[in-house]
C-alpha cells in the first residue's frame, strides 16, 4: 500500500515574515508627497512657476509688450478686452497676467542662478574649511568674514553702479554676497560631524578624504543647506526688487516680478493691482519653497522619514 504524502509543514510561530522588495526611491518619495497635501500643493505651485518660466515668453511674449493706452490701469476682472486682462492692465495698457507669466523667467533666472552658485561655492569651501587642516580652515573662514563685513545690498549697489546692470551681473553680485552663509553653515556642521564614529570607521577602513567628505559627510549636511537655500531664494528675490527700485537692477524692456512691484508703487492709491499681483506671485513662490523644503528635510532624514510613511511608529 502506497504511503500517503506528508502534509506540508506549517510555518512556525517564530518564523520571520518574508522580506518584501523595497520600492524605488522615486516611488517612495512620490507616495510620501501624495499623503502630505500641503507639500503637494506647494509642489504644484512651483511646477506652475517653472512652467511659466520655461514657456511663458514663447506663449505670451507679444501680449506682455503690446500697449493699449486706452486701457491704461484697467481694473482686474474686467474681461472687455479679453481673458488676458483678467488681472487688469498696467500704466501703458499692457496685460498684467501676461507680464507676470513672462517675468517669471527672469525672476527665476536671477534667484535660482544666485542661490545655486552661492550654495555650490560656499558648500565646497565649507567642506574644505571644516575637514581640512586648521590653517586651511582659518584662512577660508577669514575670507568669509571679509565678505560678510560689507553689507550685501550696499556691495551690490556699488558693483552694479560701476558695471552695467544686467541679469548676469546681478546673479554674480548676489551670489558672491551669499557665499559666506553656506560656507559658515557647512563648516560648523562638519566640525561636529567629523568627530563621529562613522567618520572614524571610514578612516580605519581606508576611505580617502575626498570620499569621506562627499560620500559620508555631505549627505548629512544637505538637509540643512536645503532649508537655507529656500530662505535665500526669498532674500534674493527681495534684493532684486530693491535693486530694481533703485534703478540698478533689471532694466526695461526686461521685466521681473520685483521690477513690476517697483513700477506699480507710485500707483498704489488709484491702481493697487499693479504692485499687488506680482507681489502675490513672490509671496506664493517663497512660501511654497519654504513648505516644500520643510517636507524634504523630513523626507531625506532616515530618522524622521517614518512620519511621512503612513504615520506608523518605528518598532
Amino acid at each position: 500500500m502506497a504511503a500517503s504524502p506528508l502534509p506540508a509543514a506549517a510555518p512556525l510561530a517564530g518564523d520571520a515574515a518574508p522580506i518584501l522588495p523595497e520600492r524605488p526611491a522615486f516611488q517612495r518619495f512620490a507616495a510620501m508627497l501624495w499623503r502630505d497635501k500641503v507639500a503637494l500643493g506647494a509642489a504644484l505651485v512651483l511646477v506652475l512657476v517653472v512652467f511659466c518660466a520655461l514657456f511663458g515668453p514663447a506663449l505670451l511674449g507679444e501680449a506682455a509688450t503690446k500697449q493699449n493706452l486706452r486701457g491704461r490701469n484697467l481694473a482686474p476682472f474686467t474681461l472687455d478686452q479679453g481673458w488676458l486682462f483678467v488681472l487688469g492692465a498696467d500704466q501703458l495698457g499692457r496685460s498684467l497676467f501676461a507680464r507676470i507669466v513672462v517675468a517669471a523667467q527672469n525672476t527665476m533666472m536671477v534667484a535660482a542662478g544666485a542661490v545655486f552658485c552661492s550654495a555650490l561655492i560656499g558648500t565646497v569651501l565649507g567642506l574644505f574649511a571644516g575637514y581640512g587642516g586648521k590653517r586651511t580652515g582659518e584662512t577660508i573662514a577669514r575670507l568669509a568674514d571679509v565678505i560678510m563685513s560689507f553689507p550685501s545690498l550696499l556691495l551690490a549697489v556699488i558693483v552694479l553702479y560701476v558695471l552695467s546692470p544686467s541679469v548676469l551681473n546681478l546673479v554674480v553680485v548676489l551670489a558672491i554676497t551669499r557665499i559666506p552663509v553656506y560656507l559658515r553653515t557647512t563648516r560648523a556642521e562638519i566640525l561636529e560631524l567629523r568627530e563621529r564614529m562613522f567618520v572614524q570607521a571610514a578612516k580605519v577602513m581606508g576611505a580617502s578624504h575626498r570620499r569621506i567628505m562627499f560620500r559620508h559627510i555631505l549627505p548629512m549636511v544637505l538637509p540643512t543647506l536645503l532649508t537655507i537655500a529656500t530662505l535665500d531664494f526669498a532674500f534674493v528675490m527681495l534684493a532684486e526688487s530693491s535693486l530694481s527700485f533703485l534703478g540698478i537692477g533689471i532694466q526695461p524692456p526686461e521685466i521681473t516680478w520685483g521690477l513690476m512691484v517697483s513700477q506699480g508703487r507710485p500707483y498704489l492709491n488709484n491702481a493697487w493691482w499693479l504692485a499687488f499681483w506680482p507681489g502675490l506671485a513672490i509671496i506664493l513662490t517663497t512660501m511654497s519653497l519654504n513648505l516644500l523644503s520643510g517636507w524634504m528635510r523630513i523626507a531625506l532624514d532616515p530618522v524622521q522619514r517614518w512620519r511621512l510613511e503612513g504615520g506608523k511608529t518605528r518598532g
